[in-house]
């Protein structure tokens, strides 16, 4: 297949939100006195990490709204300390967004691949992140120039996997399906919702992770593997 698009993940398929992340709340768990709560930053992360990863699966789904995961995120871990306001919360997610904007950790292989296919396709970020950082992040990463579009979740007003999301992207790309492929790391949002929306996937799958009910287009555990498929 002539593919001529690429909808590409941002958050750990190019920008490693792992350890930029970490190094985000390791801050936070140092400026905001935290070993009060927890003897060291390991312990906070290991509470907060689960509770992370469970909002975002269920903003994905849109069981919640955008306000309650900044909000939830950062309330779960200290409620049991005494902590249960929301406007503390939400303004150390301000400062927790804020910080990530200025981390420029790639993941490995980010740079070469998009000098790469640049010549080749016309290339759009696909991503369910926040538009007040992801734009942000894109540009102080410098992977701006290589992207004719950023298409938020925000904009389309619906998550990855929806079949909507990746109808939004087409249309907004001015792109065809049979000529779009995606490119990914996460198999229920990437991978499951471009299959469901009939556009072919890479898999980025450095766990190297079963598949689950069906066998994606491409899978490739390196970035530099994908020179092998496009």
């Amino acid at each position: 297949m002539a593919y001529k698009n690429l909808f590409i993940d941002l958050d750990d398929t190019l920008w490693d939100i792992h350890l930029n992340g970490r190094e985000c709340l390791e801050e936070i768990y140092h400026d905001y006195g935290y070993a009060e709560f927890y003897p060291s930053f390991e312990d906070y992360y290991n509470v907060y990490m689960p509770g992370n990863h469970r909002l975002w699966a269920l903003y994905r789904q849109g069981e919640i709204k955008k306000e309650a995961l900044i909000v939830e995120r950062f309330l779960a871990p200290v409620r049991a300390f005494g902590i249960d306001d929301p406007v503390y919360a939400k303004r150390l997610s301000d400062d927790f967004l804020e910080r990530t904007t200025r981390k420029t950790g790639l993941i490995d292989g980010t740079m070469a691949l998009l000098d790469y296919l640049k010549p080749r396709y016309r290339m759009h970020i696909l991503s369910n992140g926040f538009r007040e950082v992801q734009y942000k992040k894109i540009e102080n990463a410098g992977l701006g120039p290589y992207f004719d579009k950023i298409i938020l979740s925000e904009d389309a007003g619906i998550n990855k996997p929806h079949a909507g999301m990746f109808t939004y992207a087409l249309k907004n790309c001015n792109a065809r399906r049979d000529q779009t492929i995606m490119i990914g790391d996460s198999w229920d949002a990437d991978i499951v919702g471009a299959y469901n929306s009939r556009i072919a996937q890479i898999w980025f799958n450095p766990k190297k992770e079963k598949p689950a009910g069906f066998e994606p287009t491409y899978t490739v555990h390196a970035l530099q593997e994908i020179k092998e498929i496009l």
